[in-house]
């Protein structure tokens, strides 16, 4: 039997909550196949580790976690540690420490799920965001200069490199080809005219190689806008760190709300784990209270058996979530309901099991 070793950050707030729904649903899909199976080891890092150690993680962090096949993350934040440490002394350091370069962010509006538009079917909503997840305007690069005097000044540099565009655009342009979709890039050439003209003239070249994508181009700007006014228009979208950060939130919005937003940071060479997690943040003013929504970490959970190689049961889950969205009886109170986030996840379970009869 093949096992998978999967580390476990929970982190912060909900992230605990969450996260233990996440891997029952993992469990159960691999005691359902009977020819795989998963071991946890769980780290307690985070801000409360910080708090106590004045790390977010051991120096050694990644040297530890590399030896595990994939890892399941949670959330991250808590009231008095600043925001700026939170996330780069842990998931950023993660994400560029392992390479994951690719955010994959699925839009997809499920049955049962609401939707804050008018006028939108179902099927309108049903893209794939891939964001650059390991450079642009999050490579953390810069200065700050004649700090607390009158001249302070703060320079923020954007990185933008031919390998780093270029990955992540034919990746896009792979899965594009791969799904039959069409391929839209999103930049902002008309502002910052270094960074994103050179990525507009990377994703032309790389366009060439792949004639048989129809592809699209749009200013953040316009993109959010048709985000909201006609969806439909995107299948797969590509763009950089930033501008990926704000649409796929953009995207949860209008998909059902954050508390179905999953997201994977994924190394395509499987030189390093990749790392899955939902992206609704630690949301401390709920957390302890038993009422966190764990279909995002579910969602996650789904994305990392489709990494894997598990695709069959990675949908099964994707349509667990859905039935139980459909029948409206177990949901958490961000969906309109009264149940636990334990009972949610449980209804998903008895979903998954008739599904998988």
């Amino acid at each position: 039997m093949k096992e998978y070793k999967v580390a476990v950050i929970a982190g912060d707030g909900i992230g605990p909550e969450v996260v233990s729904e996440g891997l029952k649903a993992l469990t159960r899909a691999a005691d359902i196949d009977g020819g795989f199976k998963f071991s946890y080891t769980f780290f307690p890092w985070g801000c409360e580790y910080y708090l106590e150690n004045g790390l977010m993680m051991p120096d050694n962090g990644l040297d530890i976690l590399k030896e595990f096949d994939t890892i399941f993350f949670g959330a991250v934040g808590k009231p008095g540690v600043p925001d700026h440490i939170s996330l780069w002394k842990l998931l950023l350091t993660i994400r560029k420490g392992f390479n994951q370069y690719i955010n994959l962010r699925p839009v997809k509006l499920l049955a049962g799920a609401p939707c804050p538009l008018s006028g939108i079917n179902r099927a309108d909503i049903d893209m794939t965001v891939i964001r650059e997840n390991s450079e642009g305007e999050y490579a953390g690069e810069g200065a700050w200069l004649f700090r607390g005097q009158s001249e302070e000044t703060v320079i923020q540099h954007g990185v933008f490199s031919r390998k780093g565009c270029s990955r992540v655009i034919r990746y896009a342009f792979e899965l594009a080809k791969r799904e039959n979709k069409t391929l839209t890039s999103v930049s902002k050439a008309n502002a910052l005219n270094y960074s994103m003209v050179f990525w507009d003239e990377i994703f032309k070249e790389i366009s060439l190689e792949y004639p048989e994508v129809k592809t699209a181009s749009y200013l953040v700007d316009a993109a959010s806008m048709f985000f909201v006014k006609d969806p439909k228009r995107f299948q797969v979208v590509v763009t950089s760190n930033l501008f990926g950060d704000i649409l796929t939130d953009l995207g949860a919005a209008i998909a059902g709300g954050m508390g179905l937003a999953a997201g994977a940071n994924i190394n395509p060479e499987r030189e390093y784990p990749s790392m899955f997690e939902p992206v609704h943040g630690s949301a401390p003013d709920i957390a302890g209270k038993g009422v966190a929504n764990p279909l995002a970490a579910v969602w996650s959970a789904s994305q990392m058996l489709d990494f894997l190689g598990y695709e069959k049961y990675g949908s099964l889950l994707i349509d667990a979530i859905e039935a139980l969205l459909v029948s409206g009886k177990t949901l958490t109170p961000d969906l309109g309901g009264s149940a636990t986030t334990e009972e949610v996840g449980d209804a998903v379970l008895e979903h998954l099991n008739v599904l998988a009869k």
